[in-house]
């Protein structure tokens, strides 16, 4: 008699519990929705004669992912990802639960000598010498019957994901950075992929050129348009561009004649959605303004260009000589930032690459670099040296 999918779900968090880890991975859809439909999880636990995979069904209506969710909430228990940040998100939102005691392989692979941001596949190979098939990728995971090869396909993403992450987590300890890749997994835990009008308004294109009451327009059009979207659920998008709610925003008219001249409205928004659209904007037109509270750019100078090329040659250098991804390091808006302070003498910017092990490793020579107490030359072996 088979399993009940209950049965399953309670056995795989019992042996998570026993074992202190589980892999885990999903399938889902994301064009043409408002938010991805998850279509499928794929949980690998120890077993005693290797791995057990079973691949769960979220889509059926008595699914009850709780033990599971449970067991993802527990940061004594290891949860091991690839390219974990979507994965991360879907589940708290679908399963409505917090995912600690993260372990990234392709965030640890960065760590541990390799490429930063290496695909699943490209990494089995280089570590595990493993090819997977992967016949399926592209396919329509919410359709039902799944097929053989869509199973076969979903089975191999967790299959070696735990050998994997041992793998990793040795070459780590040897390297005396099994902490640091912990670090970065737990800023994993904190994604989300909640769609709050709050979060989103700053985003919007040029949103801090309206004055505040226009602003008080566009914070209504987007509340309009995630409560359209999510109702439809479509991609906010096709309800209404950025571009064009900012420009709504800008101009706020009050009649369709009007809403019909602004670029981006076009005939089937205004037969499905002009009246409701059209009292989205008389709405924001009586609410508080709201004026630009963001912090403002950091001041350019002329000179940064090449001071963020020197600090970008540091880095590259660093990144090097420890066998690190460059991107683990630094990027150059952290650059900039950290440039423009020191050029207008002004607090020591809140950036990554100035603290914890980044500091150790690269943060303090920057800010050495730009003081002059470090050079960067070419040595006889035409290599780049960093030198006090």
């Amino acid at each position: 008699m088979p399993r009940s999918t209950d049965s399953i779900v309670r056995e795989l968090a019992a042996t998570a519990r026993e074992h202190g880890r589980l892999g885990i991975d999903t399938e889902f859809v994301g064009e043409g929705r408002y938010r991805p439909l998850l279509c499928l999880v794929q949980v690998a636990v120890d077993a005693p004669n290797g791995i057990r995979i079973e691949l769960l069904d979220p889509l059926v209506d008595d699914f009850d992912p709780t033990p599971l969710a449970e067991v993802l909430a527990d940061p004594a228990i290891e949860v091991v990802l690839h390219a974990a940040r979507q994965d991360v998100a879907l589940l708290k939102r679908t399963w409505r639960t917090e995912v600690r005691g993260i372990f990234d392989t392709q965030l640890a692979a960065g760590f541990a000598g390799l490429r930063s941001q290496m695909g699943y596949d490209a990494l089995l190979r280089e570590v595990l010498r493993v090819k997977l098939e992967k016949s399926a990728s592209f396919t329509r995971w919410e359709q039902r019957p799944l097929s053989d090869e869509q199973k076969r396909y979903a089975a191999e993403d967790v299959q070696h994901l735990l050998q994997l992450s041992v793998a990793l987590q040795n070459r780590l300890v040897d390297l005396g950075r099994l902490d640091w890749a912990i670090e970065e997994c737990r800023a994993l835990e904190e994604v989300h992929d909640s769609r709050e009008p709050e979060v989103l308004f700053p985003r919007l294109p040029r949103i801090d050129g309206l004055d505040p009451a226009q602003r008080a327009v566009a914070f209504r059009l987007l509340q309009w348009r995630e409560q359209e979207a999510a109702e439809a659920d479509r991609p906010p998008s096709t309800v209404l561009q950025d571009q064009t709610l900012v420009e709504l925003a800008k101009r706020r008219p009050q009649n369709r004649e009007r809403l019909q001249q602004i670029r981006g409205v076009t005939e089937a928004t205004l037969h499905r959605r002009g009246d409701r659209l059209l009292r989205a904007i008389a709405e924001g037109r009586k609410g508080e303004p709201i004026p630009v509270e963001r912090e403002r750019p950091a001041r350019q100078d002329p000179v940064d260009p090449e001071l963020v090329a020197l600090t970008e040659t540091l880095v590259r250098i660093r990144a090097k000589q420890e066998d690190l991804a460059y991107e683990l390091l630094a990027n150059r808006s952290d650059l900039q930032r950290i440039i423009a302070a020191w050029r207008d003498g002004s607090a020591t910017p809140d950036v990554r690459t100035l603290h914890g092990w980044r500091g150790d490793v690269v943060g303090r020579d920057i800010r050495a670099l730009l003081d002059g107490e470090l050079r960067l030359r070419v040595s006889a072996d035409r290599r780049v040296v960093a030198e006090r």
